[in-house]
């Protein structure tokens, strides 16, 4: 599992976070554009949804290591390309390109490793058995980590050692985790006439066989739209209006490991509890206006964030076949990754005056879904009986 699964992930996870926070950060950095900014994380996340389905379909083809390895070294490429290229072109229009590009193109790359590193992490979980929360909760704890250290050392590299130290350390990772490519094979090859949109099909037909996870993809999805709004917005309310340095904007991410209580209390009390304070926490964070406040309440909300993760983590793995589980587990993520581009068009869109009442707005719209979502799972048996 360390070799396999765990040390992988984690080389990924590294790469994931330093370049889903780092490149919006790079952009603002460059251009000192809130615009541009919300431009950037709208196109490092527009292209991942059109790569979901077609990452899904390859991955379930010709198996995770071939994909995992093969994204990771491409992603190195290209980072290694742009922090050669940054130094030279001294600002100004070309360098605004270069960096929109990066954003796009390393959001691609992202999602196909990802997608085969969470397939991955699911063969592993169905092979535990009644302990596959375990492996998830592990599987968590790195992504976790990764979302707390990869912005902060963004951050810090950008401001200490510039864009090329930064991106420099994303193709590090990228080639880390191309070394320790997963060692799992395609399991069945599809006909050569399965198509993307077929893969597409395959996967609602199952999440839509499987009423428990469609709840919490719905509920899930719209917390989303709240935590994506508020990752996008963070260069300006970190610099500008709270007046603290870019090396500042990556520490406000937390981690948090749920596997005790789950095995105590079962998937829904865990997932519910954590619903009520991953809302509670976002609107607050609308209405705070300290740095430090903002900090404890953005660790609360991402600490109940990852609670709620676990027991989607779980219910995936336990829930969907293993024949079609590349096509199920991409239209999955694409379904809840489909807020962040919204939340980065939002921050282009509103003015800086209007940005707390905007995110007032999600949360309370995160808030009404989350609750619906827990409520109609409360009144499905299978679920407490199967996992509790």
């Amino acid at each position: 599992m360390l070799r396999g699964i765990y040390l992988p992930r984690s080389m990924d996870a590294g790469a994931f976070a330093m370049t889903t926070y780092g490149i919006p950060l790079l952009v603002f950095a460059t251009t000192n554009s809130a615009t541009l900014t919300g431009l950037a994380f709208a196109l490092e996340w527009i292209p991942r949804l059109g790569a979901f389905a077609l990452a899904g379909t390859m991955t379930d083809r010709y198996g995770t290591t071939r994909v995992f390895r093969l994204a990771s070294a491409m992603r190195a490429v290209v980072v290694l390309a742009a922090a050669l290229a940054l130094p030279e072109l001294r600002g100004g229009l070309s360098t605004t390109i270069t960096v929109m590009a990066l954003a796009a193109s390393t959001g691609v790359l992202t999602e196909f490793s990802y997608i085969a590193a969470e397939t991955a992490g699911g063969v592993a979980s169905r092979a535990a058995g009644e302990r596959a929360h375990r492996v998830q909760s592990v599987l968590l704890g790195i992504d976790q980590v990764g979302t707390l250290a990869g912005p902060a050392l963004a951050g810090l590299l950008l401001e200490r050692a510039g864009a090329s130290g930064m991106l420099t350390t994303i193709a590090a990772f990228s080639l880390l985790a191309c070394a320790f490519a997963p060692r799992q094979y395609a399991r069945q090859r599809p006909a050569a006439s399965e198509s993307v949109l077929k893969g597409l099909h395959t996967g609602w037909t199952t999440l839509k066989s499987l009423p428990a996870l469609a709840w919490l993809i719905t509920g899930l999805t719209l917390s989303n739209l709240a935590v994506g709004l508020l990752q996008a917005a963070a260069p300006m309310v970190v610099v500008k209006q709270l007046g603290h340095s870019s090396a500042d904007v990556g520490v406000v991410w937390s981690v948090a490991v749920c596997r005790r209580a789950i095995d105590r209390w079962g998937l829904w009390p865990v997932g519910a509890l954590s619903a009520g304070i991953a809302a509670s926490a976002c609107l607050a964070v609308s209405l705070t206006r300290t740095y430090t406040a903002y900090l404890v309440l953005i660790a609360v909300l991402m600490a109940s964030e990852g609670g709620m993760t676990v027991v989607l983590r779980t219910l995936r793995s336990n829930l969907i076949p293993a024949a079609v589980s590349g096509s199920t587990l991409s239209l999955t993520i694409l379904l809840l990754l489909l807020p962040f581009p919204v939340a980065g068009l939002l921050i282009a869109a509103v003015p800086a005056t209007l940005l707390g009442h905007v995110i007032t707005g999600c949360a309370v719209l995160q808030a009404l879904g989350l609750f619906i979502a827990f409520a109609r799972l409360r009144t499905l048996p299978g679920l407490r009986a199967s996992f509790a």
